[in-house]
C-alpha cells in the first residue's frame, strides 16, 4: 500500500496565500511554502511542476477569494450591484493589499488579453443594463468608472491616503452620475 499523502496540493496553496498575505509576491518561494507546511519542498515540486505553476495557482486562488467578497458585497444588496463591484474592489484593496498588489498592480506584458475578459464582460452588461448604453459607450463608460475605482483601491493598497466608505460611496456616485450625465442618460 502506497504511503498516504500528507501534504495536498490545496495545503501548499493555503500556505502559500498566507505567505503573499504577510510579506508580498516576494515572499512566494519553495523553501518559506515549505517551512511554512512543516515538510521538505518534495511535495510542493510534486503537486507543481515550477514556482510558475504554483504562482499560476496562488494568483488564480487569490482571485476566487476576490470573487467571494465581490459577490457577498453585491449579495449585501447595500449598493446597487455595479457600485457594489467597485466598492468590494477598494475594500479587498484596502483589506488584502498584498493579494490586491498580486493581482492587479502586478506586470501583465506577457499575459493573454482576454485573462479576466469574464469579469469585464459582466461590468459591461451592467452597464449596458443600468445606462441603455451600447457598443463602444459601453466599453468608454467602464473603463471611465473603473479608472476612478482601480485609482482609489491603489491608493487604499500603498497607504498612499484612507478614505472612510460614505467617502468612497459618495465619490462612486458622484463619477458614476457624472458620466451618466455626459452620455445623456438619465436611466
Amino acid at each position: 500500500m502506497p504511503p498516504k499523502v500528507k501534504v495536498q496540493r490545496t495545503d501548499i496553496i493555503n500556505a502559500a496565500i498566507s505567505l503573499v498575505r504577510e510579506g508580498g509576491e516576494g515572499s512566494l518561494n519553495t523553501r518559506d511554502v515549505a517551512a511554512r507546511l512543516n515538510c521538505s519542498t518534495q511535495p510542493i515540486f510534486s503537486n507543481f511542476a515550477d514556482m510558475e505553476s504554483l504562482k499560476c495557482a496562488v494568483i488564480k486562488e487569490a482571485e476566487a477569494i476576490f470573487e467571494r467578497s465581490m459577490n457577498e458585497e453585491i449579495l449585501s444588496g447595500k449598493y446597487p450591484p455595479y457600485k457594489a463591484s467597485g466598492m468590494a474592489y477598494i475594500k479587498f484593496a484596502k483589506e488584502e493589499r498584498e493579494l490586491f498588489r498580486l493581482l492587479y498592480m502586478r506586470s501583465r506584458e506577457i499575459e493573454k488579453e482576454d485573462e479576466g475578459s469574464g469579469l469585464w464582460d459582466m461590468m459591461g452588461g451592467l452597464v449596458r443594463e443600468n445606462t441603455g448604453l451600447s457598443g463602444d459607450a459601453v466599453n468608454l463608460f467602464h473603463l471611465e468608472m473603473w479608472s476612478c475605482v482601480h485609482g482609489i483601491a491603489v491608493m487604499m493598497a500603498t497607504g498612499y491616503f484612507e478614505l472612510d466608505w460614505e467617502t468612497v460611496s459618495r465619490i462612486l456616485t458622484d463619477v458614476y452620475q457624472g458620466l451618466k450625465k455626459r452620455c445623456g442618460t438619465e436611466k
